[in-house]
């Protein structure tokens, strides 16, 4: 709250600012480190487990409980749409606990919106479904949905802030990608926790109630993650912050995002297209052969699933690699070599699918998700790096959550169109390769901020 782009008044504020810079370059308690990434990396790992638990019902659930229809194409579509719906609200969550997060701390927020998204989840696992109550059962879902979007629009930033704001030591890649770490778990617990269920119980028995098991857990999850999370401080960049004299309080943004749109408009726009290129890849590799595969190829839905599992066991292994990398190299260079592997392979990964080769099948997405590490690992210091203190949740948040909806939010209806109008899945190939082209574009035209302390960022 103290560095703001246009006009920093106060040599004050510039002090409190540049004695931050160093009390975080002396080193902040690594302890307090620890409990910072543990508690971020726990909270959005949860996040991301009842996101993709929605999903993975999404693909396998929905269309027969929630949208029965003749046309089986018609109900996939459907729950497809509600899938999107969490997607296009995220903006809004991100803009919300944005505002609040740059206003009044980072920590706060990131409890609310962990209670927000785990609670939308867990209470899927309780609706009555189409037969038993009409047209209200997929409103409510759709309801559920919209909120689930909203805590997470607001929890991707906060969490990366928390991490990459406490780092003193030159690690905010490494640190920063432990929360990107996040996604690839959270797929692994969804998908294996589907397919532990799936596995325990006949098919009539899952369709009946043990597609629910999943989404309850989360009422544990939750629990688990409120408890980590208090036991955190705020995030020491922003505490500096808050300390500077009440005659310079007049250096505060009071509308962060207005604030952003005013003074980041090129920092907001290369932060979007550095994403979706990425979000796009992550869906077209780990998720959409959950129904490409048994749509289209008639695979065996549970060869899909478990090549979906092991996808996020390889980039879970692969993320901290290159966030370690970028801190060496820096973060362009990682992200723009991610984003030219993923063109090349992106064909090679349909034609490997297409080859019924059950080896090829499992081993295809983990191989993607590995080059998608390139370019998601740096993404959790890249974006935030790009914006000040003062607007930074909200930069980052409503930089990150845009992405997301044109990325990973239309990605499966984009995709499922394009099969059907093709037959092929290179024509999606296609559409991901185009989208990596505009992350090479974004991240080359950005600035290398990797040696930047956080305090001095997005000046």
């Amino acid at each position: 709250m103290t560095d703001i782009k246009q006009g920093d008044p106060g040599g004050g504020v510039v002090a409190a600012a540049n004695s931050a810079s160093k009390n975080i370059a002396n080193g902040t308690d690594q302890r307090s480190v620890k409990r910072v990434v543990l508690a971020s990396f726990v909270g959005t790992t949860l996040e991301y487990y009842d996101f993709f638990v929605y999903g993975t019902a999404a693909s396998i659930v929905f269309p027969v409980l929630f949208f029965p229809a003749g046309d089986a194409t018609a109900g996939l579509l459907l729950a497809l749409a509600t899938y999107a719906v969490g997607y296009v609200v995220r903006p809004l969550g991100a803009a919300l606990f944005g505002h609040f997060g740059d206003r009044i701390g980072r920590k706060n927020v990131l409890i609310a919106t962990l209670l927000i998204m785990g609670l939308a989840s867990a209470l899927v696992g309780v609706l009555p479904v189409y037969g038993s109550v009409g047209l209200l059962a997929p409103i409510m879902l759709v309801i559920l949905r919209f909120v689930q979007g909203l805590g997470i629009g607001g929890e991707w930033g906060g969490a990366a802030l928390m991490v990459t704001e406490s780092d003193g030591k030159g690690r905010r890649g490494l640190l920063g990608s432990l929360v990107q770490v996040a996604a690839p778990v959270g797929l692994l617990l969804a998908t294996g926790i589907f397919s532990l269920t799936s596995a325990l119980t006949t098919d009539e028995q899952f369709m009946a109630w043990g597609w629910r098991i999943p989404f309850l857990i989360s009422f544990a999850l939750v629990a688990i993650g409120f408890y980590i999370r208090m036991k955190v401080g705020e995030s020491p960049v922003f505490a500096a912050a808050e300390e500077k004299e009440k005659e310079q309080r007049e250096a505060e943004v009071r509308a962060p995002l207005i604030h952003v749109f005013k003074h980041y408009k090129k920092e907001l726009a290369l932060a979007v297209g550095a994403r979706i290129g990425s979000d796009i890849a992550f869906y077209i590799f780990a998720m959409f052969i959950l129904v490409y595969g048994p749509e289209h190829l008639g695979m065996d839905p549970s060869l899909a699933l478990a090549a979906s599992t092991l996808s996020a066991v390889a980039q879970s292994i692969a993320i901290p690699c290159f966030g370690h990398l970028c801190d060496k190299l820096g973060r362009r260079p990682v992200m723009i070599g991610g984003a030219l592997a993923g063109i090349a392979y992106s064909f090679a990964f349909f034609a490997m699918i297409d080859s019924g080769s059950t080896f090829l099948v499992l081993i295809a997405p983990g191989i993607g998700l590995a080059v998608v590490a390139a370019m998601y690992a740096p993404i959790a210091s890249f974006i935030p790096e790009l914006f000040a203190t003062n607007v930074r949740f909200t930069g980052a948040a409503v930089g990150f959550q845009m992405a997301g909806v044109f990325g990973g939010g239309f990605a499966p209806l984009i995709a499922m169109e394009l099969i059907v109008l093709t037959q092929t899945g290179f024509s999606v190939a296609g559409y991901l390769s185009a989208t990596l082209v505009l992350m090479v574009v974004c991240v080359a035209l950005a600035k290398e901020t990797s040696k930047i302390s956080m305090t001095n960022a997005g000046k």
